[in-house]
């Protein structure tokens, strides 16, 4: 890396000091990711052969799953894909590793679409294998970073499966998922029909997505150096998965230095609430839908009037009365991102939260590309027996 170039707000040589190569390359690059990505889902007629038949069947019931990050992709996905008639639920493959009973059916027609960055955590494996075991007809769509994964691989060997491999670049070096979170989104979003697949609206979000990373880093850096020891990300619908996994992003990069919780913004009154003090910075996601939006206003107004915490920073796509201190407003031009849908936002919306972690992190003297000085919490999960499932269970 040339020490000249400029990263996140970085010279090439802090970011080597601070141990956060890959952490900011992966963050930086995505913008010129996702219509690469785009690209080649679009390309790919072997996977809209697979899928068509699947998806032209009202009754499929569609299962997203992964661990982590990878589960809170589903998360973002899910509300999506119900908001256009289809049967979707996000259920990690912990949750289906540790109860196969009462996570998986054995009637329903079912496409369980796997999220992976390696594919080689032990439940990505044993959820696909209890999945076949206990549902009569299923259907697997792999989207992985990783074509030498342990889960494409198994994938290769079944007749009802199809994998989407992503570009190597997505395939993240470092300890936490950035990369390949917005491009398993993506690509699972286009392939399921929840994102348009239109060249022209993924360079937008992909210009905005470039406007998070260049012009919103500076209030970024400002939020990192009040020392904030607690973020709450609030979002609905599918911002609430977005906000999930940011709070992760916060606790994985800061070592859990810093408390990080994520919630919906009604949800956040019924307890939540009480983290919230002096040294608390509150990241709300606003919604573009009408409806959804006016609780997420309310809830603005709310921490704003009450002046307890630290600092409210807003994210939002419209101009409508949300503008105020703190507020980062995307600005595609002629309500280019007013008109973008909320899971469309969480592209965007996360260089933001992942960019904020990055920088934490390095303000507590961590390295980002391996935070986890102890070594009790690995890149890919280790540590975890899959105990046999009982045939008759």
């Amino acid at each position: 890396m040339n020490d000249s170039i400029e990263v996140l707000g970085l010279s090439a040589a802090q970011i080597r000091s601070a141990g956060a190569q890959w952490t900011a390359r992966e963050i930086a690059q995505q913008p010129q990711l996702w219509p690469q990505i785009a690209r080649q889902v679009a390309a790919d007629g072997a996977l809209r052969t697979y899928l068509a038949p699947l998806l032209g069947n009202p009754a499929l019931r569609i299962v997203l799953t992964g661990a982590g990050t990878s589960a809170y992709i589903g998360k973002c996905l899910a509300p999506a894909l119900s908001k256009s008639g289809r049967q979707a639920e996000a259920i990690p493959t912990t949750d289906i590793v540790a109860s196969p009973q009462g996570t998986l059916g054995s009637k329903a027609a079912t496409l369980m679409v796997h999220f992976a960055r390696s594919g080689d955590s032990p439940e990505s494996v044993a959820a696909l294998q209890l999945a076949e075991g206990r549902i009569e007809h299923c259907h697997h769509l792999i989207v992985t970073c990783n074509a030498g994964g342990e889960l494409c691989r198994r994938a290769r060997a079944l007749r009802h499966a199809y994998a989407i491999v992503l570009p190597e670049a997505c395939n993240d070096r470092s300890f936490a998922m950035t990369s390949s979170f917005t491009g398993m989104l993506l690509a699972a979003a286009l392939a399921l029909g929840a994102v348009r697949a239109d060249p022209g609206r993924i360079e937008a979000i992909a210009a905005l997505g470039t406007q998070i990373l260049t012009a919103r880093v500076p209030l970024a850096d400002t939020l990192v150096r009040a020392q904030f020891d607690r973020v709450v990300f609030v979002g609905s619908n599918e911002l609430k998965g977005l906000a999930l996994e940011s709070a992760l992003k916060m606790l994985e990069l800061t070592d859990g230095r810093v408390v990080s919780i994520g919630e919906s913004p009604l949800g956040f009154r019924h307890g939540p609430k009480t983290i919230v003090n002096g040294s608390t910075l509150v990241v709300a996601f606003m919604s573009n839908d009408a409806y959804t939006s006016r609780y997420d206003l309310d809830l603005l107004r709310e921490l704003r009037s009450d002046a307890v915490a630290g600092r409210v920073v807003a994210l939002t796509a419209r101009r409508d009365g949300r503008d105020g201190p703190d507020t980062v407003v995307l600005d595609g031009g002629a309500g280019t991102a007013g008109a973008l849908t909320d899971l469309e936002l969480c592209l965007p919306y996360v260089a933001f939260a992942q960019t904020l972690a990055l920088l934490r992190s390095i303000s507590l003297g961590l390295s980002p590309d391996t935070p986890n000085a102890a070594g009790t919490v690995n890149r890919v999960v280790q540590g975890v027996s899959i105990h046999p499932f009982p045939a008759s269970s």
